[in-house]
């Protein structure tokens, strides 16, 4: 239950604490006096949208504080959540700056996501503008299963579970036959790979350098030749000039006859005996070396096509022939892995099949319940419509099949029927306002024996009503505060009148001494049972209005007249003989 609403800097409220009660509180004034800014408030102390508009005029902030009874639901979350309880209260908090927000539980920062997980616990605000929210299908749903109760929900709860393991199953499918197509491909071309390297015959990482030199060796094989010929011809025969080693045997002559004369040349002698050997040496070799040369097209061209083919298993495969080299082991172990045995596809085909079966089994078993709650809820809705002034209403709750989701293999729709021989259509298709406003107190009143014992507020839902059907209004929503606090709006004489608690809400225009302006403040009033007779006749029209000779500020002096007094009575009095139905 809200036990304290305490508003601070918020739009037009400079400071405002209002205490609620258990029953029908309810919220009368003018139009525009503020009493949605109040219902504004309390959504935003509980996660609701806001914006830097929302702060008071010349304020740097905004504080709103709403106060609820501690439960042990409300218990559990805060454990759940390791929120530390110090009282019987829950307290929830929401400041709003010029740059941010920040909502407060117990003292603690929560997050958007916490805020409004505990508002479910907490309040539901209704109002007439809820067109759109009330067609989603999903919503429609979520509060026919509600309905439904324990058994519904735990077999909803089945579906859920059972459908997780089938979309994870599902899920470990798709991406297992993507990579099978992937692995079929990394396959098909690591084969194509190891075909290219092994046709390549790679075994010497130095064949390339190998190859090279062989290559340069056969490209100048006739230079090679003439160039060691005339090497040979230097070193040891030469037909036209002296040859090295005959200048060396000349030498080797002078020097032995001068050695007989001066022994110490002997080692120079020496010398030129060793190069003589040498020399002797070089020209057999030189002159073998000339002779071996040949010139073989057919092995140059076979190495300049060898050459090519390593250069392209490099550029590939490489950069280096060595590289390459150790590629083909690289690829012979990644093709041994793609080709291990894994858990075949065909397994989790068919586990995949074996849950959907027991998915569909749960979901048909949560689709029979649904029905059957269906038509509870059609009995109920019309009964409430029929009390509403609505006596030949028609209401429908569409079942339409739908692929397997995490909430069943169910659309539902609500459909809607006014007025005799008219189809059933959606409800936000064909509703006005005043039959909107009686569908939704009939589902409200449907819906609170399932729901959980939290604050129901209501926002001027019988607007545009007439005084028959507002009456029935009443007797709904006091109906609805003997097993929920209710906090409602409204502008009908009858509802207010049928209250457990009521509330004036009005503005008020003071003087700024410090700055000498006027300034705007709502301000909240608890009626007694004398200024509540005051307020019912103002609402129902009867009153005079005294026109004051000096202009005043704040609210215009209205005193009700003795007729319009007698009016309220007999409100009063009929509210007492409804409470009693």
């Amino acid at each position: 239950m809200l036990k304290q609403l305490e508003i601070e800097n918020f739009a037009l409220i400079e400071k405002l604490s209002l205490s609620l009660h258990e029953g029908l509180n309810i919220l009368t004034g003018e139009t525009g006096a503020g009493k949605s800014i109040i219902l504004d408030a309390l959504d935003c102390a509980l996660g609701g949208k806001v914006s830097s508009r929302m702060i008071r005029t010349g304020c740097d902030r905004a504080l709103v504080q709403a106060t609820f009874t501690l439960t042990p639901t409300l218990t559990e979350w805060l454990n759940k959540e390791k929120i530390t309880i110090e009282s019987d209260d829950l307290v929830c908090t929401r400041e709003i700056t010029n740059r941010s927000s920040r909502s407060k539980v117990n003292g603690i920062l929560v997050n958007k996501q916490q805020i409004q997980s505990l508002r479910e616990y907490l309040i539901e605000i209704t109002a007439q503008g809820q067109t759109v929210l009330i067609g989603r299908s999903n919503l429609q749903r979520e509060w026919l299963d509600n309905f439904g109760g324990e058994k519904l929900l735990q077999v909803r709860e089945k579906v859920r579970q059972l459908y997780s393991n089938w979309d994870k199953t599902n899920r470990i499918l798709q991406e297992r036959r993507q990579r099978e197509e992937t692995r079929l491909q990394q396959i098909d071309m690591f084969q194509y790979q190891l075909q290219e390297l092994d046709a390549a015959e790679l075994e010497d990482p130095e064949e390339m350098e190998k190859l090279e030199q062989e290559r340069k060796k056969l490209s100048f094989a006739v230079d090679l030749q003439q160039q060691s010929y005339e090497v040979y011809q230097i070193l040891y025969q030469n037909d036209h000039n002296p040859a090295c080693i005959d200048l060396l045997g000349q030498a080797e002559s002078i020097l032995s006859t001068m050695t007989t004369i001066d022994g110490g040349l002997l080692p120079i002698l020496e010398m030129i005996q060793g190069a003589l050997v040498q020399v002797e040496e070089a020209g057999r070799q030189i002159n073998s070396y000339g002779s071996l040369l040949e010139t073989d097209p057919d092995r140059l061209s076979d190495i300049e096509k060898r050459l090519r083919q390593l250069k392209q298993i490099c550029r590939k495969y490489g950069p280096t022939l060595p590289e390459a080299i150790a590629n083909v082991e690289r690829l012979r172990k990644q093709l041994s892995y793609l080709t291990e045995e894994e858990q075949p596809i065909e397994v989790l085909i068919e586990q995949l099949k074996q849950e959907e079966e027991q998915l569909l089994k749960a979901a048909k078993e949560l689709t029979t319940l649904r029905q059957q709650s269906s038509k509870v809820l059609e009995k109920q809705m019309i009964k409430g419509l029929e009390s509403l002034a609505m006596a030949k209403v028609q209401f429908q709750v569409q079942i339409t099949p739908i692929p397997p989701t995490i909430d069943g293999c169910d659309s539902v729709q609500f459909l809607f029927s006014p007025n005799p021989g008219e189809p059933l259509q959606p409800l936000t298709e064909i509703a006005s306002g005043g039959e909107m406003s009686r569908f939704l107190l009939a589902l409200k009143t449907c819906f609170a024996a399932s729901a959980p014992l939290i604050t129901l507020v209501f926002d001027e839902i019988d607007v545009g009503v007439s005084g028959r059907v507002a009456q029935s209004i009443a007797h709904q929503l006091y109906l609805l505060s003997r097993n929920h606090q209710v906090l409602c709006v409204t502008h009908q004489p009858i509802v207010a009148a049928i209250a457990d608690h009521h509330f004036h809400v009005s503005k008020e225009v003071s003087q700024q001494t410090e700055t000498n302006t006027e300034r705007t403040n709502i301000k909240v009033h608890y009626l007694d049972t004398e200024t509540r007779k005051q307020e019912l006749a103002q609402i129902a029209g009867g009153v005079d209005i005294e026109q004051p000779s000096k202009p005043k500020r704040g609210r215009s002096k209205q005193k009700a007249t003795d007729s319009a007094i007698a009016f309220a009575e007999s409100l009063l009095e009929q509210a007492s003989l409804l409470k009693q139905k």
